[in-house]
């Protein structure tokens, strides 16, 4: 009887850690998506990116203080040479990008090409002569 007993524990005990152990991992997809802004050009430009770095809690937050949550630069592009950024947002509807160019108009247009993948997936992807804006919906 004993030993029907301590087989019958350490398989509970066996089952309680693989329940454990997917929650934990559970957990940890949870934690958030992986977001990936890619901007790339068919000509050489400067471009002004604005892009969502970090998830704000809310929008009056986002309001209040953009640049705690966006980081604006300027990015130098080559033909074909993609920028990249990634970060994680628990919310990917977030996800914003935009990109501008002051190229001159006896300069032909630089063609930007922006778009955001969501754990891999792209979620949307928009083309323009000078400037271009990948949004999802919490904009």
């Amino acid at each position: 009887m004993r030993t029907a007993t301590a087989k019958v524990g350490a398989a509970f005990m066996v089952a309680a850690a693989s329940v454990a152990v997917s929650h934990a991992t559970a957990d940890a997809q949870s934690a958030g998506h992986l977001v990936k802004y890619t901007l790339t050009s068919t000509g050489a430009a400067d471009f002004q990116l604005n892009y969502l770095t970090a998830q704000p809690p809310s929008k009056e937050a986002y309001n209040a203080d953009a640049y705690a949550y966006l980081k604006k630069e300027t990015v130098n592009l080559a033909p074909g040479v993609p920028w990249v950024f990634e970060t994680t947002l628990e919310d990917p509807q977030w996800a914003i990008l935009t990109a501008s160019t002051g190229v001159h108009a006896m300069t032909a247009p630089p063609n930007p090409h922006c778009e955001i993948t969501i754990d891999g997936q792209v979620a949307v992807q928009q083309d323009g002569p000078y400037t271009v804006q990948c949004q999802l919906s919490q904009w």
